[in-house]
C-alpha cells in the first residue's frame, strides 16, 4: 500500500536532511501512528506520500506506483485515491457544509447525481446529517473537523492521511475524532496519522513508527507513544494574585502620602523678643561701648527658610507595614514585581 525504500529528503538551504534512510511499509487496512518531536520528519513523510515532494534518494511507492515516475500533470488523478485531513480544517468560509464536501468531487468532474448521493452518505458517516446548510462559522471546532474528514472520505479513498487532526480541539472532542478515525479504519481504509497525542497512542495500541532527527528509530506493532521522560515538566509556583496586588497598591499609596506631607508648606515663625548680646569671644576685636540709647524694639528678623522635614518614604520597610506576608515574599532580599 505505502512503501518507503531507503528514503532521504534534503531541502535547499539546510545542512541536515529532513529524512535520512527511512524504510517502512504500511499494509492495506492498517492504522499507523507517526510519532516524534517537531521537526523529526513526520510531515515530510506525508508530503512525500501525497507527492507534494519527491525524495532526494530512495523510492516512495504508493498504491503500487513509484511516485518519482508520476508526471506532474497526472498527480491530481493520483491524489483521488488519497484523502487528507489537517490540523487547521481548511474549509471554504463562504460555502455551506454540503458545498465544502461536494467541492472535492466537483473539481474531479463527478456527476451531479453522484455528488447528491455521496455527500449525504459522507456527512452521515461523520455524524453531521441535518447540518448540510450550515456555514463553517456556525459550527464548533469538532464539527468543522468532521466536515474536513467527510470531504476527505467522500471520494472513497483507499488511504487517509491525518496530520495532527486533533491539534486544535478540546480533549473531549479529540476523543470523538479519534473514535471516528477508528471506525473509518474498521471499514477498510488505511489510516496514517502524525500526532503528538501520547495518550491516544498509548490507549489505542496500534502500530507506531517513531522518527527522531529524520531517522526511523522504532517500528512497533501494538505500541505506545514511547519514552516521555525527556519532556520538560512544569513546576508549580507560588500563586500571587489579587491579595498581592492589593497589598502592593497600599504600599504605593502610603509612600505617596508620606512624600506629600514632607513637601507641605511650613507656617511662618512668630517674631521673638531680642536676645541679649552674648559676650564676645576672647580673640575678638575690642568694641567701644555705645552710648545709652533710648530703648526700642528689636527689628523683626525675616524667618529663615524651613529645613525640609525628613521623609520616611526612603526608609519604609514592607515588614514594618505588615504587608510582607500578604505579598508572599519569602526573604528580606526579594523584590516586589508586577503581578497578574
Amino acid at each position: 500500500m505505502i512503501r518507503f525504500e531507503n528514503v532521504t529528503k534534503r531541502y535547499r538551504g539546510t545542512s541536515k536532511p529532513a529524512l535520512n534512510g527511512v524504510d517502512f511499509e504500511v499494509q492495506r487496512g492498517e492504522f499507523v501512528f507517526l510519532v516524534g518531536a517537531s521537526g523529526s520528519g513526520k510531515s515530510s513523510c506525508l508530503r512525500l506520500i501525497l507527492r507534494e515532494d519527491i525524495p532526494s534518494q530512495g523510492r516512495v511507492v504508493v498504491l503500487g506506483r513509484d511516485l518519482r515516475r508520476v508526471a506532474s500533470r497526472k498527480v491530481p488523478y493520483f491524489r483521488r485515491n488519497i484523502g487528507s485531513v489537517f490540523q487547521d480544517f481548511r474549509l471554504l468560509p463562504t460555502k455551506t457544509v454540503f458545498q465544502n464536501v461536494a467541492f472535492s468531487l466537483q473539481v474531479i468532474g463527478s456527476s451531479r447525481g453522484f455528488i447528491h448521493q455521496a455527500v449525504p452518505e459522507a456527512l452521515a458517516l461523520v455524524g453531521l446529517a441535518g447540518k448540510e446548510k450550515r456555514l463553517p462559522h456556525e459550527l464548533s471546532g469538532g464539527e468543522q473537523q468532521r466536515v474536513a474528514i467527510a470531504r476527505a472520505l467522500v471520494n472513497r479513498p483507499q488511504v487517509l492521511l491525518a496530520d495532527e487532526p486533533t491539534g486544535n480541539l478540546d480533549p473531549a472532542t479529540s476523543v470523538d475524532i479519534m473514535q471516528l478515525l477508528a471506525r473509518i479504519n474498521a471499514s477498510g481504509t488505511t489510516v496514517l496519522m502524525a500526532t503528538h497525542e501520547a495518550a491516544f497512542v498509548d490507549q489505542m495500541q496500534r502500530r507506531v513508527i517513531e522518527l527522531r532527527g529524520g531517522e526511523m528509530v522504532r517500528d512497533e506493532r501494538h505500541g505506545g507513544y514511547g519514552d516521555t521522560s525527556s519532556i520538560p515538566r512544569l513546576q508549580p509556583q507560588q500563586e500571587r494574585g489579587a491579595a498581592a496586588v492589593a497589598a502592593l497598591t497600599e504600599v504605593i499609596e502610603l509612600q505617596k502620602e508620606i512624600a506629600a506631607d514632607s513637601q507641605a508648606p511650613v507656617p511662618p515663625v512668630a517674631a521673638q523678643p531680642a536676645v541679649a548680646p552674648q559676650p564676645a569671644a576672647p580673640d575678638a576685636a575690642p568694641v567701644t561701648p555705645p552710648q545709652a540709647p533710648a530703648p526700642q524694639a528689636a527689628p523683626t528678623a525675616a524667618p529663615a527658610p524651613a529645613a525640609p522635614r525628613p521623609t520616611e518614604a526612603d526608609d519604609l520597610s514592607l515588614d514594618a507595614l505588615g504587608v510582607a506576608d500578604r505579598l508572599g515574599l519569602e526573604g528580606p532580599g526579594e523584590e516586589v514585581g508586577p503581578t497578574r
